[in-house]
């Protein structure tokens, strides 16, 4: 099994070998790119404009929507009156999860119904 000092040395080494096959690739690929840009009219001024995707070839950027304002969304976070009231003085507004002691009542053979506020 191999220890700390022979994986870094393996590391070293690895990367060493990294530097040069980029070394000896570097030319050639620049050549290439070079063939490439002047085969396709491509200048380096191209190369630094930027250009994303709806701005790109005169297209008109997308505007953000406005997001209507419904009486939810102005009430959201506002507590409910409650619908239901537990023996023991429990409430719920009848939203969401059936609350525990509502469910065992159920369970017993009660109804919601008796649970009921009246109004």
């Amino acid at each position: 099994m191999s220890n700390l000092i022979d994986i870094q040395t393996q590391i070293e080494k690895l990367q060493k070998q990294a530097a040069d096959i980029r070394a000896k690739e570097f030319d050639s690929t620049v050549q290439d790119i070079r063939a490439k840009m002047q085969a396709f009219g491509i200048t380096v001024k191209d190369l630094q404009t930027v250009k994303r995707g709806s701005k790109a070839k005169g297209k008109k950027e997308a505007t953000p929507r406005k997001r209507a304002t419904t009486g939810a969304a102005k009430n959201a976070g506002k507590p409910v009156a409650a619908k239901f009231q537990g023996p023991n003085g429990e409430t719920w507004s009848g939203r969401g999860l059936t609350p525990r002691w509502l469910a065992t009542l159920v369970e017993q053979g009660r109804t919601k119904d008796e649970f009921a506020v009246k109004s």
